[in-house]
């Protein structure tokens, strides 16, 4: 059958000037099939998009392929060398999170992705904030983009958002905090929490012979029940590494605010409770770090133990320091993001089948292991350990994460 007797029976393929090669306009139209760069189709989804002809689409495969456009990543599955040949790219609205160095690093390497992937990527910020957060819902919605990644820290704001974009028929990738009908993307909060729970056990029970006479939960209640396993799963990794603190006292205090106002909420639970060998497990690094200052001015050093999440940059500069009380951070490598995230969402705008739940890599920092895992880290005056008044001016509800 020619390629002439077989056009008859489909949709029809434009013609134009007689010195046009209907070869190469089926050509063009098979390249279009492919939506990305590194895109895998199989030879039904070329059929299916382009509603060429079987034979046609087979042969123009196999000349792609010889030409370096395509190349078969497996039997009957090809793979675009090429890059996207439709006149519009994808459309993604990102709401970043707000300025906090983990929020920075997710923001540059999610761009650095788009860029490489031909995305068009607009972005707003929600700083931190809910009412920016659904104003932003709804200007990503008047520009028509494609999907959104939200990136914003309150639970209780999350369903409005995610309906917002439901009726406009706009999938979601959440970032961090879940949004009804999205798919997920981020902390596994109870694993992370679990690790660095353990971490903080085994140092009690080689330091302290297992003897802790008091554990310090900071804990971020406006993030919702999702950070709250975080905060779950630290504290069933110390039950695991010593069952014996089952009966120690615990206290639980409210993260919420930048290092200064963490800072001076622990200072006011010191002046209550005198300072004893005492855990400390946090939901990030800033109340970490804040944690560890304020034992430090109350000249109790000697009588915490801490471990923090997030593994942000002064929180490894802090592991640096010399007989620091930082156990352990656990990092999520933010910087990372991106490279999943954009091949996530092409997935979805693709109709491919992705998993509604995505959980990062995590891994326990420590003093011993910091510089392998982050060799390329300035290495600032560590002396101190604490964060610097620009660090602590950002820290807010980096705080969610």
């Amino acid at each position: 059958m020619t390629d002439s007797a077989e056009s008859s029976m489909t949709a029809p393929v434009r013609r134009g000037d007689r010195n046009e090669s209907q070869t190469v306009l089926r050509a063009c139209e098979v390249m279009k099939a492919f939506r990305s760069l590194g895109e895998e189709l199989t030879l039904t989804d070329v059929i299916e998009r382009t509603q060429l002809p079987k034979t046609t689409v087979f042969r123009l495969l196999r000349t792609l392929i010889h030409g370096g456009l395509l190349e078969r990543a497996s039997s009957g599955v090809y793979r675009n060398r090429f890059g996207p040949v439709t006149a519009r790219p994808f459309r993604i609205g990102f709401a970043a999170q707000g300025d906090s160095e983990f929020s920075r690093a997710v923001m540059q390497n999610v761009e650095t992705a788009a860029a490489r992937e031909h995305v068009h990527l607009i972005t707003v910020n929600n700083r931190y904030s809910a009412r920016e957060a659904l104003r932003n819902a709804d200007l990503l919605i008047k520009e028509q983009v494609d999907l959104v990644l939200e990136f914003q820290t309150y639970e209780r704001v999350a369903p409005v958002i995610a309906s917002k974009f439901l009726e406009a028929n706009t999938p979601v990738i959440a970032i961090e905090i879940p949004h009804p009908g999205a798919t997920y993307f981020g902390a596994n909060n109870y694993k992370a929490g679990l690790i660095g729970g353990k971490a903080l056990g085994r140092w009690a029970r080689e330091h302290w012979e297992g003897k802790v006479d008091q554990i310090l939960l900071l804990e971020l209640p406006i993030a919702g029940s999702l950070l709250e396993l975080r905060i779950t799963g630290l504290v069933d990794g110390l039950r695991n590494e010593l069952p014996s603190i089952v009966n120690v006292p615990v206290a639980h205090l409210n993260g919420r605010g930048d290092f200064e106002q963490v800072l001076e909420v622990v200072r006011q639970y010191l002046r209550r409770s005198p300072a004893r060998r005492t855990l400390i497990g946090t939901v990030n690094d800033v109340c970490a770090l804040a944690a560890l200052r304020a034992f430090d001015e109350a000249g109790a050093s000697d009588k915490c133990a801490v471990v923090g999440q997030n593994a942000i940059r002064e929180a490894r500069n802090e592991l640096r320091r010399p007989d620091t009380r930082l156990v352990g951070t656990v990092a999520y490598f933010p910087e990372r993001y991106g490279d999943e995230i954009i091949p996530l969402a092409l997935g979805i705008l693709q109709k491919k089948s992705v998993p509604s739940t995505v959980f990062v890599k995590h891994q326990l920092v420590t003093p011993r292991n910091v510089d392998l895992i982050y060799p390329l880290d300035e290495r600032h005056d560590v002396k101190l350990g604490f964060p610097s008044p620009a660090a602590r001016s950002h820290g807010g509800f980096a705080l969610a994460r």
